[in-house]
């Protein structure tokens, strides 16, 4: 069916003339109703397009689209690829937490891209003036829906698209690559029978045969990778000796070049004829490559992608590889849920991963099915290949899997949860369902039930081989409002439910309950040390699955010595990386999981901090806002203030704390001639100049505060406490002799606190005012005065 015949005004936003007969069937269902729509289709199938058409009909129609994406790479992919509705005069957007928003052009947008993820930050946002879009999508395209089945994942996806019904009940169209219960995504989405498809093998552009192969497992988990690999070139030798071309998936992005290296010496080894060393016009073209490993791996046919490879080398190995100048390519997982990019053969050597917070992780089924259906080339192979390396024990599962498929569950509810209802906090459903409640979503256990009513997991317990009764759900829901209860993130009052301030901050910054329980209690403690902070970072429940490799065992204790010797490996490992990280100089056996981890203790840390300052004391507060600096920049504890400079990160500060600068205040007396000696460039060390001079510096006003007081005496006094400068949240007491007379939380512009100040028994008095800014790493400013005590 002619595109421009069925789309005439978006004709030029499709890189094709003709429908195919996947995309055909759909068509009346999308263009000519407002029903919800649910595809299930093999990979490769042309789903895209089908999300591209109703994105169309809600422009037409004036209104905004969106499109969840299940991974950020994909977000960006999807931006340059609709370049097309920009030159037609519509406005794409992708927002994801990477990017700094821009709210006025996500409100104008026409085409928002998101992952589930983001748009669960958002959703939960959406009183807020940056994000109130979100309560004005017309229709909302999920890509992949059945990343429902994800365990990480699947939860956050399930109850965004509740949310976002609840909130402006979208039209919604789901795309997924096969699945045996279509009906029940179907049901979930209130999609009606006719708007409802299941597309089968028969529909793929070339038709696949999959199997599995084993291979002989050692007792040496590195040899067996080498034995994998070779089970995998033995599997693709006869295809490229053909001209066909092999995808093979790995499991790191290290194993991809290493992976490549190795094949190289096979294929030369084996006598493999590869088009690509005689060609010099392609190695004039290999020369542009930015990474020389790539750049030698590709002039033998051999390539490797994964995420860490600049944008233009991705690019480049993509296209060559559609054009069979690579004949064999290495890749990441990620590689099969993005970019169209077929094979006659592929192969899937390594079926688990490292995960730095979960471990050694197996591959989801899904991922396994996502990845196969990447075999065969429309218009150049009769038939797609696909097989599976795995060892024997594993072989039937992944036989099973490929002969049914996998039954798509929702995550929301652990199903292994037992009857005492102990382990909720295990469960996405307590997580979410305090998100709710802190929303003001679910005020009561009714409206708890009717939030339930609306998910995935709801539909599922229905239609299971082994239902569950609306009784057992509401008891289930009650229980799960229990345990909130006694953990304090939630009150009842009657039937009425209500977030506490714990509650709120819980969902706020997406943290684990357990996680949030613990931050809670150290909030109360006195005085907190930065070993207590770190430790409670590193112990989180966040942090559970983390290991620690044994070539990683003399890195961790080199930098913790005898520290943390009572916590497990992986909590050590956590806990070496943050305290390594704050000095800037990581040891290399640990930088391959340095990077997420200490993006999520960042997020940790900015959570422990907001507790911290709620419900503990604004001086704990900045301890806390000082380490994250320090974690997030690796600058010393003496210079961390100067982070509190806008525009003042890692690189900057440490280049100023070189040329000795340790504070804001040092850069304030600085000139901007001299900032640039320090090594910053003239324009920037005139806004870091102007930035250093928003900040507050501190001046205390002691008045008439004595000298001396007799014995026995007393005389109330006033200490005024300003700033010169900026203004920020500050905290501030008074100690006499270090006990705590009087203290205030405020806005820093001027401010007086009494002071008494009573002639005791001993022979001094010492008076400390310290001022800390909880949201600033700047260090605490203390000023002291002394008052001998006479007769």
């Amino acid at each position: 069916m002619p595109v421009e015949e069925v789309l005439p005004a978006f004709a030029e936003a499709f890189p094709f003339e003709r429908f195919n007969a996947m995309q055909a069937e759909t068509l009346p269902a999308v263009l000519d109703t407002e029903e919800n729509v649910v595809v299930s289709a093999p990979t490769a199938s042309g789903k895209t397009a089908v999300a591209e058409v109703a994105i169309c009909r809600t422009l037409e129609e004036g209104g905004t689209a969106l499109f969840l994406a299940p991974l950020r790479a994909l977000t960006n992919e999807k931006e340059r690829e609709w370049e097309r509705f920009e030159e037609l005069g519509y406005s794409v957007y992708v927002v994801t937490g990477e990017r700094d928003l821009n709210p006025r052009r996500a409100e104008r947008a026409d085409v928002l891209v998101m992952t589930p993820e983001k748009a669960d930050s958002a959703t939960r946002k959406r009183d807020s003036r940056r994000y109130s879009f979100m309560t004005d999508i017309d229709c909302c395209i999920i890509d992949e829906v059945h990343l429902l089945d994800s365990e990480e994942r699947g939860s956050v996806l399930e109850v965004t698209i509740s949310r976002l019904r609840r909130l402006c009940d979208p039209r919604v169209v789901a795309l997924s690559a096969t699945m045996p219960n279509v009906g029940d995504v179907a049901a979930w989405l209130d999609a009606l029978e006719e708007t409802t498809f299941s597309f089968g093998d028969s529909y793929r552009p070339v038709p696949l045969a999959a199997d599995v192969r084993t291979y002989s497992r050692g007792e040496n988990a590195f040899a067996d990778k080498y034995r994998r690999l070779y089970r995998a070139l033995d599997l693709a030798e006869p295809h490229i000796r053909e001209d066909g071309q092999a995808l093979v998936f790995v499991s790191s992005r290290q194993d991809t070049v290493q992976a490549a290296k190795k094949a190289r010496d096979e294929l030369a080894g084996r006598d493999i004829p590869v088009s690509a060393r005689g060609d010099y016009d392609f190695h004039t073209e290999a020369d542009d490559l930015a990474d020389d490993t790539l750049r030698q791996s590709v002039l033998d046919g051999v390539g490797f992608h994964h995420a860490g490879l600049a944008r233009e080398d991705r690019n480049r190995v993509e296209e060559w590889f559609r054009e069979g100048k690579i004949q064999l390519l290495f890749s990441t997982s990620t590689l099969a849920w993005g970019v169209n990019l077929p094979a006659r053969c592929v192969i899937i050597r390594d079926t688990t991963y490292h995960d730095p917070l979960e471990g050694e992780v197996e591959m989801s089924p899904l991922d396994v099915l996502q990845m196969l259906g990447r075999a065969g080339r429309p218009g150049y192979d009769d038939r797609g290949y696909a097989w599976v390396v795995c060892a024997p024990d594993s072989a039937d599962r992944y036989r099973r899997l490929l002969e049914d498929g996998k039954t798509i569950e929702s995550q929301l509810v652990d199903r292994s949860a037992d009857a005492t209802g102990d382990r909720s906090a295990a469960t996405d459903l307590a997580v979410h369902l305090n998100a709710e409640i802190a929303l003001g979503t679910v005020r009561d256990v009714d409206d708890a039930m009717d939030w339930l009513d609306t998910t995935f997991y709801y539909v599922r317990a229905q239609r299971s081989a082994a239902p569950v009764s609306d009784a057992d759900l509401r008891e289930r829901v009650s229980r799960t409002l229990e345990w909130l209860v006694d953990r304090e993130f939630v009150e009842i009052d009657g039937l009425a439910v209500e977030p506490t301030a714990l509650g709120r901050l819980a969902s706020e910054f997406y943290l684990r309950l357990p996680t949030a329980r613990s931050f809670a209690d150290l909030a109360e403690h006195e005085a907190l040390s930065t070993a207590d902070v770190l430790v409670a970072v590193a112990t989180a429940a966040e942090f559970d699955s983390v290991s620690a490799r044994s070539d990683e065992q003399d890195a961790i204790d080199a930098v913790l010595g005898n520290r943390a010797e009572g916590h497990d490996p992986g909590a050590r490992k956590v806990l070496a990386i943050l305290r390594a990280g704050m000095n800037g100089t990581t040891p290399a056996e640990l930088r391959s999981d340095a990077w997420v981890i200490r993006q999520n203790a960042l997020r940790l840390l900015a959570a422990l901090r907001a507790i911290v300052d709620r419900f503990g004391t604004g001086a704990d507060a900045n301890l806390v806002r000082r380490i994250e600096a320090r974690v997030e920049t690796g600058i010393s504890e003496d210079a961390v203030g100067l982070t509190a400079i806008d525009g003042v990160g890692s690189t900057r500060a440490a280049s100023l704390a070189t040329a000795g600068y340790q504070s804001p205040a040092d850069v304030v007396d600085a000139s901007v001639s001299e900032l640039a000696a320090a090594g910053l460039s003239d324009g920037v060390a005139e806004r870091v100049h102007e930035s250093a001079t928003e900040l507050p510096v501190v001046d205390v006003d002691w008045g008439a505060f004595p000298e001396r007081i007799g014995r026995g005496e007393r005389a109330m006094q006033e200490v005024t406490v300003r700033t010169t400068a900026g203004n920020a949240r500050a905290a501030l007491s008074v100690t006499v002799n270090d006990v705590e007379m009087t203290s205030k939380s405020t806005y820093l512009g001027a401010t007086t606190l009494p002071v008494g100040v009573f002639g005791s028994s001993t022979d001094s008095l010492e008076f400390a005012v310290r001022v800390v800014f909880p949201d600033l790493p700047l260090t605490p400013v203390v000023r002291t005065r002394q008052v001998d005590v006479t007769e």
